[in-house]
């Protein structure tokens, strides 16, 4: 009967406390190799940026929109004796469309002390009325005593 051994001298199973990571560093791997092989199939968005020599013929005269301090809208065509007409700020729009030629673009000329947001809904009133091309107009520094102004977009 010594055969017979029972369970009862032995001692217990016991429970693990750890984590086993070994399912998680694989599933990492896998991860990292689709990851590897996937990476040089996307391609990154290409951005054709205008050249200097390009952005500096205007083909159409453009009109000028200029916003000063007080909020006051006043417009012009840019060219050599065109004086500014000034236009309330509900007819801009309406003015500026019955005037435009297609393609013809409009820059605006901010005062620097007018709010961010008073630019922004002039923007915004243009292009909800169908001016697709629009740019902002500039300072540019230089060494010369008298600053150009420069259109910043179309």
């Amino acid at each position: 009967m010594s055969s017979m051994r029972s369970d009862y001298g032995r001692p217990g199973r016991r429970l693990k406390n750890e984590i086993n990571v070994v399912p998680y560093i694989d599933v990492m791997l896998v991860l990292l190799v689709i990851f590897m092989v996937t990476a040089p199939l996307i391609t990154p968005g290409v951005v054709e940026l205008p050249s200097v020599g390009q952005a500096a013929s205007v083909p159409i005269t453009p009109l000028e929109i200029q916003i000063k301090q007080d909020g006051s809208v006043q417009w012009r065509k840019r060219e050599s004796g065109a004086q500014f007409v000034e236009v309330p700020r509900n007819a801009m729009a309406q003015t500026i469309l019955s005037v435009l030629q297609p393609d013809q673009p409009v820059l605006i000329a901010a005062d620097g002390r007018v709010p961010y947001e008073s630019v922004v809904k002039v923007m915004d009133d243009l292009r909800a009325n169908g001016v697709t091309r629009l740019g902002l107009l500039v300072d540019q520094k230089s060494s010369e005593a008298t600053p150009n102004r420069q259109p910043a977009g179309r």
